[in-house]
């Protein structure tokens, strides 16, 4: 059963403009927080008891890569600025919180992502592997789930609402933004701004199109053995316009990418509180 793209759009959209506009929505009872410490950007989410958005915060970030935390003092300070953003909104304080995980964290790195959460004076309730977060928003019970990061790509399949099989492949934004440094003979940093700047996007795809199908190509691999009908492809990374198509046109299986998919994951983490 496909998934109900509009609603989706629209809960994702809704979370997206309180996060853009710096607001808040009225709410009742308890709230439920999520921490996403993404390669390229830390989300914090807020969501009421009935899993609607309440407020959001964002901060472009480099304090993770591949998936470890590489600046854990750095991303202590952020995740507390936007602990204190949003507790600004709100009039109240947040002392609960999920966070996630690529797919296959274990030891010392998943003690390392809750450690930088409880240090920003809120207890871990929940962690959670980030594909798994994503297809909570998405309300889907069976197909793949690709979580393209800044530096890794988490695949997830699902049957019967069941996760059977998850991976992590160090393939992701990241990989993109060094082949458009390569491209336009600029630095990292000018490369990671060109990516993102909406109006090139069309101009840098093509750029950076090899790095998508490479992707592709791995999620072909990890899924072959199964019997997947869509893909869902969510992550920041993921933004630009084709990227979907790539995907759809390398592994022949329908590909479906919500509405701002940066925000599909944050979302889901805060979601996984209320099961």
């Amino acid at each position: 059963m496909s998934i109900d793209l509009t609603k989706v759009n629209n809960y994702i959209n809704s979370f997206a403009q309180l996060i853009e506009q710096h607001q808040s929505n009225p709410y009742e009872g308890e709230l439920h927080v999520g921490v996403d410490l993404g390669t390229a950007n830390i989300v914090l989410s807020v969501l009421d008891n009935m899993g609607n958005p309440v407020a959001g915060a964002l901060y472009p970030a480099s304090v993770v890569k591949d998936g470890l935390v590489v600046d854990y003092v750095g991303a202590v300070r952020i995740v507390r600025q936007l602990k204190s953003e949003v507790e600004d909104l709100l009039g109240v304080s947040l002392t609960h919180a999920a966070t996630a995980i690529p797919p296959g964290t274990i030891g010392g790195n998943l003690k390392a992502i809750a450690n930088v959460v409880e240090s920003a004076e809120m207890e871990v309730v929940k962690v959670v592997d980030e594909p798994t977060a994503a297809a909570a928003v998405l309300g889907i019970t069976d197909g793949a789930v690709v979580d393209v990061g800044g530096g890794t790509t988490g695949i997830s399949i699902l049957k019967n609402g069941e996760v059977i099989y998850t991976a992590d492949e160090a393939t992701g934004g990241t990989h993109m933004s060094l082949v458009v440094a390569g491209n336009y003979k600029t630095s990292f940093e000018e490369a990671e701004k060109l990516k993102k700047d909406q109006s090139r996007q069309h101009e840098v795809f093509p750029v950076i199109k090899p790095v998508v199908e490479k992707m592709a190509a791995i999620v072909k691999k990890h899924i072959a053995s199964y019997d997947v009908e869509e893909i869902y492809v969510v992550g920041g990374a993921s933004c630009f316009d084709e990227f979907e198509k790539v995907f759809y046109k390398e592994i022949g299986v329908k590909t479906i990418k919500p509405a701002h998919p940066l925000l599909t994951t944050p979302l889901g983490i805060a979601l996984s509180c209320l099961k």
